[in-house]
């Protein structure tokens, strides 16, 4: 059952984990599991010091220059109950300079809802408006 805009956006909101996918110029779709927050309309994804990294700027942040669009992914799974299947895709597009504003909103909601970024333990926010949301779901619970 495809699910309005206003329940997958509500999904969106409520979970803290998915894939985004971005374009990477020879490869083409790059995705990677990110811990995210919604707010006013917008992605924030974080730039941590927590995991060790080759580099400070990631490749997600080179693809989305080269190419703005991306995709964030997430879905609920239960082996045992398909019933309650469902996932919900939002459209991106990336903000390249953010207002500090949204960047600090992004922040702390980040640091209220996953307990190992309560510090702020990252390097920047990565910003991204939703363009559009859609999914799907098994049934309507």
């Amino acid at each position: 059952m495809k699910l309005d805009a206003d329940t997958a956006r509500a999904r969106l909101e409520r979970e803290v984990h998915g894939v985004l996918a971005t374009l990477h110029p020879d490869r083409g779709p790059d995705p990677q599991p990110v811990v995210y927050a919604v707010h006013e309309g917008h992605v924030g994804v974080p730039i941590d010091r927590v995991k060790p990294k080759s580099r400070s700027r990631l490749q997600r942040e080179d693809n989305l220059a080269a190419d703005p669009r991306g995709t964030l992914l997430i879905e609920h799974w239960e082996t045992e109950d398909w019933s309650r299947l469902w996932w919900v895709r939002a459209e991106l597009e990336h903000v390249a300079t953010p207002a500090t504003e949204l960047v600090d909103a992004l922040g702390d909601r980040l640091a209220r809802t996953v307990a190992q970024y309560a510090d702020k333990p990252f390097h920047r926010v990565l910003v991204c408006r939703i363009v559009r949301v859609s999914g799907w779901a098994a049934s309507d619970s």
